[in-house]
């Protein structure tokens, strides 16, 4: 598959998460709590993979996206923090709502910046061939990706 359909694929997934959660009734904890976990593991993963496998890629393709790259790292750090607060979270926790609505607002500009100003880019300096060997690489990687918020590796490791 080509990187950019698979990251995209990750992206919808999570926003049908995103509006699940939004749907659920204030009082239904079990099941937020159950939506936020698999936020929590589709976020992560989805990090990781972008972060070890396909930003360095695009970077190399694609030199004149380097401040995107590194914003988009940041932008992932911002997550994964407000992840890690969210897995120890009760989500009876006055708070806890507020917490994931912070998130959702953030992952939702990340991915519309990626969608419409960073993936065309990519996409034309890489070419087909390259996004289908990058997505296997991308698939590869999220078998052995860590799924928990606190065990990210840092962009610097």
């Amino acid at each position: 598959m080509d990187a950019i359909v698979l990251l995209r694929d990750d992206h919808k997934t999570v926003e049908k998460l995103f509006k699940a959660f939004e749907k659920a009734g204030d009082d239904a904890h079990a099941e937020k709590r159950r939506i936020v976990d698999q936020v929590i593991e589709e976020l992560t993963v989805h990090a990781v993979i972008e972060e070890q496998v396909f930003y360095p890629a695009a970077r190399e393709a694609a030199p004149d996206t380097k401040d995107h790259v590194l914003e988009s790292i940041e932008e992932h750090h911002v997550v994964v923090w407000m992840l890690s607060e969210l897995a120890g979270m009760d989500p009876a926790d006055e708070r806890f709502d507020a917490k994931m609505a912070v998130l959702m607002e953030n992952v939702r500009h990340h991915v519309e910046e990626e969608e419409q100003d960073w993936f065309p880019e990519v996409r034309k300096a890489m070419g087909r061939n390259r996004l289908l060997e990058l997505g296997d690489q991308l698939e590869q990687a999220k078998q052995t990706a860590a799924r928990d918020p606190l065990k990210v590796p840092s962009a610097t490791e």
